[in-house]
């Protein structure tokens, strides 16, 4: 098995093929062969599971992944991999690799076809420009025991925040919604090749099997999560209101007494169970109007 972390190793195979780093595709390759050995153990692949990686590159990931895991399915977008892959990571029996946008994917019909009886798990290197696309659509799949991904270290803050903290978001509640993150390790700049500007840190988030919440509309619950951040550091009321205008300003304090809290209230404070309560309450108004 090739080191493809070895720097003495990659850059020969990458010259070999003509190869050059793409920016608009965020190709940012790992020459710290113990991020992608780390992230395979700490995901909890073993031989039980079956893994969906997102943009293998040249395979470092891809090569833990394959000697833990049952079953590997890989897709790529950058058609000129191929040929590297060919010699990274083709000895693997288990390996499937795909050519295309996981994006334009039917995801859950992709797990249950490759990964019949087995745990189906998410793992991946995400581009910087991609990784809220990506990770919304690993979630909103709803098939995976775990989600586990590096990201752009300040995106993991986001994604674990708590309410009512700098790094809370929209984001986060949307994350939080689906799964239970826990922050695993930062990856400096210089594990990579071309250096990024920032650092990395891979999060894994435990998918929820069950949402205690009683949500009575997704939609209007995400609509209500949006219009909260939407004037961030404003009255809760103001950003639903202007979120939901059939409510109205009147509407909107209305909805916030009968919840409960007071008509200063900050929806950066909040967090999933009050803005279930919240969007119960607006579906209601709604359905009754």
């Amino acid at each position: 098995m090739l080191n493809v972390c070895d720097i003495n190793v990659m850059k020969p195979l990458l010259m070999q093929h003509g190869f050059h780093f793409s920016k608009a595709k965020g190709q940012n390759f790992l020459i710290a062969g113990w991020v992608p050995e780390s992230i395979a153990e700490q995901a909890g692949v073993d031989e039980t599971a079956g893994v969906l990686e997102i943009g293998p590159g040249i395979g470092p990931l891809t090569q833990q992944l394959a000697l833990r895991a049952k079953k590997v399915c890989a897709v790529e977008l950058d058609t000129r991999l191929e040929p590297i892959l060919q010699q990274t990571v083709g000895e693997f029996g288990n390996l499937e690799i795909l050519w295309g946008d996981v994006l334009k994917q039917d995801i859950p019909a992709l797990v249950k076809e490759k990964f019949p009886g087995l745990r189906p798990m998410a793992c991946a290197n995400l581009p910087y420009y991609i990784t809220s696309p990506i990770l919304s659509a690993l979630l909103e799949a709803e098939c995976f025991e775990s989600v586990t991904v590096m990201v752009q270290k300040e995106v993991a803050q986001r994604i674990a925040a708590a309410p009512g903290t700098a790094d809370y978001s929209a984001f986060t509640v949307f994350c939080q919604y689906y799964a239970q993150p826990e922050l695993l390790f930062d990856v400096p700049a210089h594990c990579f090749m071309p250096q990024p500007k920032v650092t990395s840190a891979v999060i894994t988030l435990r998918v929820r099997k069950q949402r205690p919440w009683n949500v009575d509309d997704e939609k209007i619950f995400f609509r209500t999560v949006r219009a909260s951040f939407a004037m961030r550091r404003k009255k809760l009321a103001n950003g639903l209101a202007s979120g939901f205008p059939e409510l109205g300003k009147q509407g909107a304090a209305d909805v916030l007494a009968a919840c409960g809290f007071d008509e200063n209230v900050r929806g950066e404070t909040l967090g999933i169970p009050e803005f279930a309560t919240v969007a119960n309450e607006i579906a209601r108004r709604i359905r009754r109007d």
